[in-house]
């Protein structure tokens, strides 16, 4: 059974910075691409950074500068460091799959940006 588990959210003033992780299991997690997605209330789940087994990453336009994903494959988890936080970075995180599968979808974290 294949589990995705977020954590490292929470509530940070615009600026701030917070470091998401997510923790797989049961998946031969050195072989894929992963990939950190959000939704904001109202909106549509977007991809946010992907990294391949070979460390090619990739980050949406709006986050380039500001975010950094990186994994670990010893201890199959991948991780999101979110600096220069913006309100409209307010989302649940997600991780799953670059090419993500329903099925997997985890809970999510919490990234609130306020005042």
């Amino acid at each position: 059974q294949v589990q995705f588990v977020e954590s490292g959210g929470g509530l940070v003033q615009p600026g701030g910075s917070l470091r998401l992780s997510c923790a797989a299991s049961g998946t031969i997690f050195i072989i894929y691409t992963m990939g950190w997605y959000r939704q904001a209330p109202g909106k549509q789940r977007e991809l946010v950074a992907s990294i391949t087994s070979g460390g090619r990453i990739n980050y949406a336009d709006s986050v380039k500068g500001r975010f950094t994903i990186s994994r670990d494959n010893a201890k199959s988890t991948v991780y999101l460091q979110m600096n220069s936080l913006k309100p409209e970075d307010t989302a649940v995180y997600y991780c799953n799959y670059g090419a993500p599968i329903n099925g997997y979808w985890g809970q999510g974290t919490q990234v609130t940006v306020s005042s």
